[in-house]
């Protein structure tokens, strides 16, 4: 006989009863589960600390003022010795914006602004002139408009002599031609 044993149909086992089967809820459409809620309050975090930065770093900008940097609008030139009789001094045209003009009798400071759309004009000595490369302005020495779009003579500056015997031009303080100012103290600083 063999040692194996059949079950017997009458006899009750005890078997263990079948657990129901889990199920996993999948989720909803638009509903997070929580790996997903901390994903989303993180990034949310990070986005109102990156606004908090920038609004902070906007308000810090705007507690310092918006400063140009210029050139003085008064220098000094230097001695009237300096500069030759009959010629256009333009030793000051790119720092400053000043031509200075020496005639035999005296100097005047000439702004080297065109009065047509504000390019910068060259002086040349050959054409005795100064000659806008922009629209072709052309004014002669004195700063008087001769050819081109330009509408009226070049600006004066206020010219003075200062207590150390140095030419001292003053920005602040225009004179116009047509306005009749050229003739005014100040436009033309007399020189023996």
């Amino acid at each position: 006989m063999s040692d194996t044993k059949t079950p017997d149909p009458k006899e009750k086992t005890a078997e263990k009863p079948l657990a129901a089967p889990k199920f996993v809820r999948a989720p909803l459409r638009g509903e997070i589960n929580r790996r997903g809620f901390i994903s989303v309050v993180s990034f949310a975090w990070l986005a109102f600390g990156a606004a908090s930065v920038g609004l902070l770093g906007a308000f810090g900008r705007f507690m310092f003022p918006n400063v140009l940097f210029e050139p003085p609008q008064e220098f000094k030139a230097g001695f009237p010795e300096e500069y030759a009789i009959d010629a256009v001094d333009e030793r000051f045209k790119a720092a400053y914006g000043v031509w200075l003009v020496r005639e035999p009798t005296g100097f005047y400071a000439l702004s080297t602004v065109c009065t047509h759309l504000g390019c910068t004009p060259n002086w040349l000595s050959a054409d005795a002139k100064f000659k806008c490369p922009c629209h072709g302005s052309g004014f002669i020495k004195t700063g008087i408009n001769i050819e081109g779009p330009a509408p009226r003579p070049l600006e004066r500056y206020k010219i003075t002599m200062a207590e150390d015997g140095q030419i001292q031009v003053d920005k602040n303080t225009k004179y116009q031609e047509e306005k009749g100012q050229w003739s005014l103290d100040g436009a033309y600083l007399p020189y023996v």
